[in-house]
């Protein structure tokens, strides 16, 4: 999950509410799938596309295969929770039906996440949380050429502004920035074969 939350850059409430019939490879590239974000201004939730990416593809591709199918739930029912709890309540289990299931609460994820941190990093960041990965994600991407309405798409932010705070850290080269600029340009006039629209 953790993984998944760095590259797609989807909140934690966002992922633990994914469910199976969220999920459409077809989509895109690699695939996306939806997630019910934050809405702005007092909007309420409102549903949005994320992004697989190649390696999210990939991965989600191996939790599908070997290790959805291993817990108790109907992993082919498109409501089952794409992640779910290990931990079902009394009252479900003893209806021995097949059900659904009950995701992994954001709180659930939040603590594994610092768990896991707490056990394995040894860096400048010690203090692993979701979030963290979210503005990681946004600062990697426009660090690596996407550009600031690229980010603000995939973070699902309304306003760039509220895009622009996720970038405090990112190392912008305009040096290199005009390069990329001017290689992509010259790639549309080669793809056009020298005309200018």
């Amino acid at each position: 999950m953790g993984k998944l939350t760095y590259l797609s850059g989807v909140r934690a409430a966002e992922l633990c509410g994914v469910r199976i019939g969220d999920l459409h490879w077809e989509s895109g590239q690699w695939g996306r799938f939806l997630v019910n974000g934050k809405g702005a201004r007092g909007s309420g939730p409102r549903q949005r596309e994320a992004y697989m990416f190649q390696e999210g593809r990939a991965l989600l591709w191996w939790w599908i295969e070997d290790v959805r199918g291993g817990f108790s739930d109907d992993p082919g029912h498109p409501d089952a929770p794409l992640f779910p709890s290990e931990r079902i309540p009394q009252a479900v289990s003893a209806l021995n039906v097949p059900s659904p299931g009950i995701a992994v609460t954001p709180p659930t994820f939040r603590k594994a996440l610092q768990a896991a941190g707490d056990r394995f990093l040894t860096g400048p960041v010690t203090h692993l949380h979701p979030h963290l990965l979210r503005h990681a994600a946004a600062t990697h991407n426009y660090e690596r050429g996407m550009s600031l309405w690229e980010v603000q798409k995939l973070l699902g932010h309304d306003r760039s502004t509220t895009t622009v705070s996720y970038l405090a850290t990112a190392h912008a080269d305009p040096e290199t920035a005009s390069l990329a600029s001017a290689g992509r340009a010259v790639q549309r006039l080669t793809t056009d074969k020298g005309n200018l629209r």
